[in-house]
């Protein structure tokens, strides 16, 4: 019998952008009626929007979501790696995250070359976020562990990744 393997492993996402973590809390992303999971294919015309996730955990747990591109701006060339299309703070658990507090707008995938994953992590606040948390000053070389150690978030308790690839554009004839 074949060993089960984590699609975070096989998708590179838990080394490239999370350490190896117990996922302790749910978590369901959905762009419109197409439910996220692991390495699905996601069109970034479907994607424009924010997604609609919610959240288990308890009720009188915040958590902070981040969603990232480790993949910019090429997949064999990441040097632009990660770029964040959103961060979210003091989601209150057993909701979704237009509950919280958006500290950075969310910005819709739009890989330039190749095959991009994105991906949403989840952490557990250990309490509200003190005043107001600034924005990081550019979307390219954020970095979801640095960002997490400096907000003393621990380690994710859920993560989910979808890729996406640039769609054709629309030939007029």
């Amino acid at each position: 019998m074949a060993a089960k393997v984590d699609p975070l492993v096989v998708g590179r996402v838990i080394g490239d952008v999370v350490d190896m973590f117990v996922p302790s809390v749910t978590m369901s992303v959905h762009f419109g009626n197409k439910h996220v999971t692991n390495g699905c294919d996601i069109k970034p015309s479907i994607a424009a929007d924010p997604p609609k996730i919610t959240v288990g955990g308890h009720a009188a747990d915040l958590y902070t979501l981040v969603m990232t591109d480790p993949d910019a701006p090429s997949p064999s060339e990441p040097n632009m790696r990660e770029w964040v299309h959103w961060i979210v703070t003091d989601i209150p658990g057993c909701t979704n995250v237009a509950r919280g507090k958006e500290v950075l707008g969310y910005m819709g995938p739009r890989p330039p070359v190749g095959i991009h994953r994105y991906i949403v992590v989840l952490f557990r606040q250990k309490g509200p976020m003190p005043g107001i948390l600034q924005p990081p000053l550019a979307r390219s070389h954020f970095c979801t562990r640095a960002f997490a150690h400096q907000l003393d978030l621990g380690v994710p308790v859920a993560t989910v990744y979808f890729n996406a690839h640039k769609e054709p554009a629309n030939r007029k004839r």
